[in-house]
């Protein structure tokens, strides 16, 4: 039998297996020592007054164990992916594909970007009859949907122009500013052509900017509103007609905002995702589907062959649900000071979680199957009631679902199809059909958390679905992220609140995935992502309790003359030493290891605290569960200060006062610590590690000491903010050391208690020998008296007349 060429290669990465599962038995020794000195050894030597503050030191330990524990599964097994394009069959035989892209909010989300995404999707290199791409507008925006057919029209001379000279930077925005003219050697014809093209993305960018000031234009015949009907509307047939006048073939376009009404819950992104699914389904069926955030543009035209490699592999083909490419961004500067690339998990994670059963849904970038997100539990031979509790009630819709069930292609034509199905697609979009069905339970994006890519990736992989992970040279897509520090912290509140949902509810990562049979090692890594919120307890209390015990002479780690103090020390440096490895072994710097450690803190001490805070009260009903889109408007001068590499402070008082607090109350206890306990009472060697932690939390915050004390930009904290920190860490340094002296009184009292009954003990026994002893020389002056007596008498006897010694009668 003859053999296929390969579509695709997977090359284990040894040395880095090898010296991860190495260092993590070492290092699992290390704190097992440690939790053995904490409950064993020093819980008998403090006294019982102390207890409060040991047992959150010692849950502050374990969680970082567990939670230090579950991230070592994520690179036991790291793996790179090679593709062979060339290799796929011929273009009439690729299958279709459906591109969604999402938008919520077009102030957020200007409609330019937007339009440039959408642009971009359609110049993929894609037989463009097998390309249908559609745009959700959830913000249900006037502006948006005018934008819309202007980028019609602007497409209609720009996909032309990038087939025509292979352009690979298809995002027209990008394309204009470079300076390389992507590399293309097209003479004087292309030079030509580009001005011409140049000139019409100007004068589209002018129509763009009109609409968004009027509001819309007179073609707008429809009304939006909190409460609105569905809008779906095939780009490119109103005057046009389907063969597009003759005009080079262009993907199908179509723009979908869904009914929305205050009396039905609309589940957010996940619930905007399963309209297009349906109406996708209903309009062209492909089998395979890109996923793509507002904001991530199509970098590669050649990402959809690149995915087709996975997915028509037949050795990982039937079981595989998505492949995933990285999220990479082209706002990055050099330093990353908020670690907005989230670099730890694209380089570094995913690759580990490829080794395993593959990595977890990221929201964007992914080229998804159809059929996977349609449930395992259904088949092509259900009964039609069950299919429509499952589905819902449209018969239209779950023909096409047994034609994804059979594996078969949607041969219809979307135009052809749309022009006498639009009001069906308008009924699956409405905010009442998913009622009594599966839809966001077992079927299509899960409900129940923000981060519906996460717990939907998840689920899949409950199923037994498997996943890849595909980071190319050249970057499939790229996208802008957050680029000042509050952006950073309340996108990550959003998420961790998502997270810590999923991991307080029936689906905890730990016990569903394994009673669903998913693997040890992949449970360890879902379940640590859903637990990351948790470093907030440790982070909190690290950065408290040994500072107000340091200020209070109270030792809280091993002496440093005591072997004990070689297992902390160990896994300090374990723990920094194993993570620079990791940056360095994938092109990392030192200075990106120490960002990363110092936005790890920070987050610890905002973002994750806020997002556990906001899920607790959402689980107990206080709060309502809420979205909102990261900003994606640009600030000039944050900009600058961010590609200068200098923190930007500008941002809500609930995020940056409870870190300014922290530092100050570090460096109040660093420098009184120092100055009263080791200097005056040489102490130093018992408070070391209390004193080093201060040393090393001020030592990471640095830009914070900065930006109170040494900057006086408009970047800089502000003076009402540092006061206000001020006179919280000296209220949490005062009432926290009274808490502190109150217990040290409370143990001298307890420890003068044993003395003084101690003192009564010996007293009373003292009073009890001698007493025994006066008893005992009674006793023994009678017992001498009697024997004086005794013997006086046998002389006497002995002494009287008639007696003979030893006479027998």
């Amino acid at each position: 039998m003859e053999t296929l060429p390969p579509l695709q290669k997977c090359r284990v990465h040894k040395i880095s297996a090898i010296v991860t599962r190495s260092h993590t038995f070492i290092h699992s020794i290390a704190i097992l020592l440690m939790l053995y000195y904490r409950l064993i050894i020093n819980l008998t030597e403090i006294p019982i007054s102390f207890l409060p503050y040991w047992f959150l030191i010692f849950a502050s330990e374990l969680i970082l164990s567990f939670l230090w524990i579950l991230n070592s599964a994520h690179i036991f097994s790291p793996v790179s992916r090679s593709v062979y394009p060339e290799n796929l069959p011929p273009d009439d035989e690729l299958p279709p594909i459906d591109v969604f892209v999402c938008t919520a909010d077009p102030i957020k989300e200007p409609a330019l970007g937007v339009m440039n995404t959408v642009l971009s999707t359609m110049a993929i290199d894609y037989p463009p009859e097998k390309v249908s791409v559609y745009l959700s507008d959830d913000g249900g925006s006037v502006s948006t949907l005018c934008a819309i057919r202007e980028a019609w029209r602007f497409g209609e001379v720009w996909i032309p122009f990038c087939r025509k000279f292979g352009v690979k930077r298809i995002y027209p925005e990008a394309f204009f500013q470079a300076v390389d003219y992507d590399e293309i050697n097209g003479g004087k014809d292309y030079l030509l052509e580009r001005e011409n093209i140049q000139k019409e993305y100007e004068e589209f960018k002018e129509r763009l900017k009109k609409a968004q000031e009027n509001r819309g234009t007179k073609d707008t015949v429809v009304h939006f509103g909190p409460n609105r009907d569905t809008v779906i509307e095939i780009i490119g047939q109103r005057g046009c007609g389907a063969k597009n006048n003759g005009k080079a073939k262009l993907p199908s376009l179509v723009y979908v905002s869904r009914e929305k009404k205050s009396s039905h819950p609309h589940h957010f992104k996940a619930g905007a995702l399963n309209v297009l699914l349906r109406v996708s389904g209903i309009l062209s069926n492909s089998p395979y589907i890109l996923m793509l955030d507002c904001d991530m543009h199509s970098n590669d035209p050649s990402s959809a062959r690149q995915a087709m490699c996975f997915h028509l592999d037949p050795k990982i083909s039937p079981s595989l649900a998505f492949v995933q490419f990285p999220q990479r961004f082209h706002n990055i500067s050099k330093n990353d000071i908020y670690d907005s690339a989230l670099r730890s998990c694209f380089v570094v994670k995913w690759p580990g979680m490829d080794g395993l059963i593959g990595p977890m849904l990221s929201g964007t970038c992914f080229y998804m199957k159809r059929k996977a997100l349609y449930g395992t539990a259904i088949h092509k031979d259900m009964d039609l009631s069950k299919l429509k509790k499952c589905f819902g009630s449209s018969n239209e819709f779950l023909n096409t679902v047994i034609t994804s069930l059979n594996d078969k292609l949607n041969d219809t034509g979307i135009k052809e199809f749309a022009d006498n199905n639009i009001q069906e697609a308008r009924f699956l979009a409405s905010c009442t059909y998913e009622e009594e069905s599966q839809w966001g339970e077992e079927i299509g994006f899960m409900y129940h958390s923000v981060v519906e890519d996460y717990f939907t990736g998840f689920i899949l992989h409950c199923k037994g679905w498997k996943s890849v992970f595909y980071n190319p040279s050249r970057p499939a897509f790229l996208g802008s992220t957050t680029t000042n520090l509050n952006d950073t912290l309340v996108q990550g509140t959003r998420w961790n609140s998502g997270l810590i949902e999923v991991l307080f509810s029936r689906f905890c990562p730990l016990i569903y995935g394994l009673k669903s049979r998913m693997p040890l090692l992949e449970c360890m890594c879902y379940a640590y992502l859903a637990s990351q919120p948790l470093y907030c307890f440790p982070a909190w209390f690290l950065a408290i309790i040994p500072q107000l015990c340091l200020l209070n002479g109270i030792p809280i780690y091993p002496k440093v003359s005591s072997p004990w103090f070689i297992v902390y020390s160990f896994l300090f440096l374990s723990t920094l030493s194993k993570y620079l490895w990791d940056v360095v072994n994938t092109e990392g710097t030192m200075r990106t290891w120490w960002n990363e450690w110092r936005v790890w803190m920070i987050k610890s001490i905002t973002a994750y605290f806020y997002g556990t805070l906001d899920a607790i009260l959402k689980l107990y009903g206080f709060r309502k569960a809420s979205f909102l889109p990261t900003n994606k408007v640009v600030d000039d001068e944050q900009l600058k200060r961010y590609q200068m590499g200098i923190y930007d402070f500008q941002a809500s008082k609930m995020l940056i006062v409870p870190l300014v607090t922290l530092v100050i109350l570090n460096m109040i206890s660093f420098t009184l610590g120092v100055i009263g306990k080791v200097i005056f009472e040489g102490r130093l060697s018992d408070l070391f590690g209390q004193v080093f932690l201060s040393f090393f939390i001020l030592m990471v915050n640095y830009p914070i000491i900065e930006g109170m004390i040494l900057r006086k930009d408009k970047g800089s904290i502000p003076l009402f903010v540092t006061l206000l920190s001020i006179l919280l860490s000296l209220c949490l340094a005062f009432f926290g050391s009274i808490f502190v002296s109150s217990l040290m009184c409370r143990h001298s009292l307890e420890k003068a208690s044993l003395m003084n009954l101690e003192l009564k003990t010996t007293k009373a026994h003292r009073q009890k020998n001698w007493r025994l002893a006066k008893a005992g020389r009674r006793l023994a002056g009678w017992r001498g008296e009697k024997l004086s007596q005794y013997r006086c008498y046998n002389q006497g006897r002995a002494e009287a007349p008639g007696h003979t010694e030893g006479r027998s009668d």
